[in-house]
């Protein structure tokens, strides 16, 4: 809290005319133009000596955004929260949407099953399979849960987290993403990995996800590491909202995440400076 915040305003993004599909693939001109777009900004926040935070849009924008955070900080690590993987390649994605095949973007691990996308010509992954961890997976595809097993990437689907609890979740996310030093960590934050209870008005709502409480457990555990970099929250989508309360919901609940990483805390706080008045 305090922080300073620097607005570095709405990036527009452009619909490329005939964008045709690249085999199953939706839009990749569009998509792709707009994520070179998004990692030039986000390269030029990190190397202005800011913590980035980008609010999209779906979580396709994580290329983007991790990209332009690599090419300024080559050692980062990741933490996605999110119902889903978004690790399909180009080659198993089932529906084509881009948004589920984020993360195969990025990985070093998977550079040679990627074919080149029309407007994808300048993606060059920055992560490998031990630098990600994912956090509330519960609606993966069967190619997907291949390549998070195959791959060994780290990941809490919501069976770790009922078993373990988010406490010992973050505890081995940290230390798994951590164990060498201290080093930038990028947050990827799905907002469908809250329970649509908590955040209905959303793209892909799936039952059974974290609670808020949980949810703004991982902003407040980043938080205090002091290694947050880069913050993406994604996924808010108020017209999906089926009244005012779920849309109010989501987006207080987006409010908070944010804010939870920047150091509000439900304990309360008070100035470093307060001292009681002498009577």
């Amino acid at each position: 809290q305090g922080c300073q915040v620097k607005d570095y305003g709405d990036l527009k993004l452009d619909d490329i005319p005939n964008d045709e599909p690249y085999k199953r693939v939706k839009m990749p001109k569009t998509v792709g133009c707009a994520n070179e777009r998004l990692a030039h900004a986000v390269r030029t926040v990190k190397k202005d000596g800011h913590t980035c935070v980008m609010l999209g849009g779906d979580h396709s924008l994580g290329i983007g955004s991790i990209l332009g955070h690599a090419a300024a900080n080559q050692d980062l690590c990741v933490v996605w929260v999110d119902a889903h993987a978004d690790i399909n390649t180009p080659l198993t994605s089932p529906t084509g949407n881009i948004h589920g095949q984020s993360v195969s973007y990025l990985l070093r691990d998977l550079h040679s099953k990627m074919p080149v996308l029309p407007g994808f010509s300048w993606v060059k992954p920055c992560i490998s399979a031990q630098d990600i961890v994912y956090i509330g997976l519960r609606d993966l595809d069967p190619e997907e849960h291949y390549l998070v097993k195959h791959l060994g990437i780290k990941a809490f689907s919501m069976t770790e987290v009922d078993r373990l609890g988010i406490g010992r979740v973050m505890e081995e996310t940290c230390d798994h993403l951590l164990s060498k030093g201290g080093r930038p960590i990028h947050l990827s934050y799905d907002i469908d990995a809250m329970d649509p209870s908590v955040s209905p008005a959303t793209g892909t709502p799936a039952k059974g996800g974290l609670t808020y409480r949980e949810g703004i457990y991982i902003a407040e555990e980043i938080c205090r590491t002091g290694l947050l970099s880069a913050l993406d929250l994604v996924e808010v989508n108020p017209s999906l909202g089926k009244t005012e309360e779920e849309v109010r919901s989501t987006v207080h609940a987006a409010l908070d995440v944010i804010l939870s990483c920047f150091g509000q805390t439900r304990e309360g706080s008070h100035p470093s400076a307060f001292q009681l008045p002498e009577p």
